[in-house]
């Protein structure tokens, strides 16, 4: 049977993303300075203007004014033109402390609180309730899904051809968009590319159109699956001169889906960027994550999902679910066994596991946070341990 599935991912310059990047930063500016500080902040931007809010606790003393600009700066929103830019953009805050009632729960959890525990950190609490996934598949090296994979290359050179001057006319905003068609489950060829990129006004569309499919398109993608009857779509209005924040609004946390799988597995619906890892949307998808990869890599299953769920100031999660889709070489049961054996899924002991203390969540605001091959991620890398393990419970099977 052959089917069609389709995954999109945007440039570091779209406006969502844009405010991604300055809540990533003014985290890493806090955790940098105070590696216990608490977080979770928002952005939106608009036409000529930033906004800054949400909860911090901290004895950082940072400059979330500068910090915003300099990312504003390094995107390439610097030139009047483009309607928005770092130098004259307005940025204000309204920052103010975590809410009391949520700090009770996340200090100290209630299996602490029923044991007396009272080691620092021994018994974080989770920092809200909620449900937390994470996947991979043998479709790439980078044991990602294959759409969304090529999506990202696509961005990542729109951006890089656009900051070296390869390509001088782009400016930043842009999207790319990739359709794979799967026979029987497997990838076989690219079905259709879909580029819109933000540009200089004297740009023609013939020269448009024929950059980004030489330029950009071709050298992301693998040449085998291209054929006579892949569909380009570039600029499909016609024309986007006027971009980023100066013709859309953009919101911390809106571009989840980009962030993860590109829709190839479920989400919980929780965010990461601005969040400190006592939040499990951020540090239990990083750590759902880190599992499936190694039952992929181990070659216990072909594709994996997990389900983390945790109760708001509760240690331990209340489930985990593992789900193979019929893939596994080993009984799923014996896949969760091993889960319980080999991870302590206890915040603290994520955040101290990840090493998720340190200021690393900036790079991971752009062009997705997972299966990244330009930067170096904790929850990328699996433990040896874990890993042996669980490749002779598959070689015994």
């Amino acid at each position: 049977m052959r089917t069609l599935f389709t995954s999109e991912s945007v440039t570091e310059g779209h406006p969502d993303k844009v405010c991604d990047q300055i809540s990533d930063g003014i985290l890493d500016a806090l955790l940098a300075a105070d590696p216990k500080s608490r977080c979770a902040c928002e952005t939106t931007a608009e036409p000529g203007a930033v906004h800054i809010m949400g909860e911090i606790s901290t004895n950082a003393e940072v400059d979330y004014v500068e910090i915003a600009r300099e990312v504003i700066r390094n995107i390439g929103y610097t030139k009047p033109e483009y309607g928005f830019d770092a130098d004259s953009c307005r940025i204000t805050c309204s920052l103010h402390t975590q809410s009391a009632d949520i700090a009770q729960g996340v200090d100290r959890a209630l299996e602490s609180k029923e044991t007396e525990t009272t080691e620092d950190d021994e018994e974080l609490g989770a920092g809200d309730q909620g449900m937390m996934f994470g996947y991979a598949c043998d479709e790439t090296p980078e044991f990602m899904p294959l759409p969304i994979t090529l999506a990202h290359r696509i961005t990542q050179r729109l951006a890089s051809v656009r900051k070296s001057g390869e390509i001088g006319y782009l400016r930043p905003d842009g999207k790319s968009q990739v359709t794979v068609e799967y026979e029987d489950g497997v990838p076989v060829r690219i079905n259709t590319v879909v580029v819109s990129t933000q540009h200089d006004e004297d740009v023609t569309a013939e020269t448009l159109r024929r950059d980004m499919i030489e330029q950009v398109v071709k050298p992301c993608l693998p040449a085998e699956m291209l054929d006579e009857n892949t569909k380009y779509y570039i600029n499909p209005t016609g024309r986007f001169v006027l971009g980023g924040p100066a013709a859309d609004t953009g919101l911390t946390g809106r571009k989840i889906i980009v962030d993860t799988y590109g829709g190839y597995a479920r989400h919980g619906g929780g965010a990461f960027s601005g969040k400190d890892s006592t939040k499990v949307d951020r540090s239990a998808a990083y750590m759902a994550r880190n599992i499936a990869r190694t039952i992929v890599e181990a070659g216990a299953a072909r594709r994996c999902e997990i389900q983390l769920s945790y109760a708001i100031g509760v240690a331990r999660p209340v489930s985990i679910y593992v789900e193979t889709g019929g893939t596994s070489r080993i009984p799923e049961a014996d896949i969760f066994h091993w889960i319980e054996q080999y991870y302590d899924l206890r915040p603290a002991r994520i955040i101290e596991r990840l090493g998720l203390r340190r200021p690393i969540f900036g790079k991971t605001a752009a062009y997705g946070h997972f299966g990244r091959t330009d930067v170096t991620l904790p929850w990328e890398v699996s433990d040896p341990k874990a890993l042996a393990a669980l490749r002779e419970m598959v070689e015994k099977a």
